[in-house]
């Protein structure tokens, strides 16, 4: 996380953690209606929708089922797990340990999304 750097005035923060971070673009909430979001971790930039961050966090789940390969000594961090991403024709190789920090990335990010919506649209009623 600490490696990862933006001017902080062009985007607007939604979360955290030591993997990685989850904001808006500044200008491309002002061009949209429905702005995507912009996820980070590992290097990797992903733009989604809500709805494909929550198929994102569903692929998550998925993949916490899975077994390590019988060899393994060090489950946690052995990146034995392939984890899919909303795009199809990326998957990525993850380790328990970053399994568990994307995750959390991802549902905290679904969470602080979604209580933004609810608290500004129910004040319209």
């Amino acid at each position: 996380m600490s490696q990862i750097r933006f001017r902080m005035n062009a985007i607007d923060k939604i979360y955290s953690n030591k993997v990685g971070i989850s904001f808006f673009w500044k200008k491309q909430q002002q061009l949209v209606t429905t702005p995507k979001i912009q996820l980070v971790f590992r290097d990797i930039g992903f733009l989604l929708t809500l709805n494909e961050l929550k198929d994102f966090s569903d692929a998550c789940r998925i993949t916490e089922q899975s077994q390590c390969c019988d060899q393994c000594v060090d489950h946690q961090n052995c990146r034995s797990l392939l984890l899919r991403t909303p795009s199809e024709k990326i998957d990525l190789a993850i380790s328990k340990d970053e399994l568990e920090q994307v995750q959390e990335l991802i549902n905290g990010t679904i969470f602080r999304v979604e209580l933004q919506h609810w608290v500004t649209n129910s004040g319209l009623n």
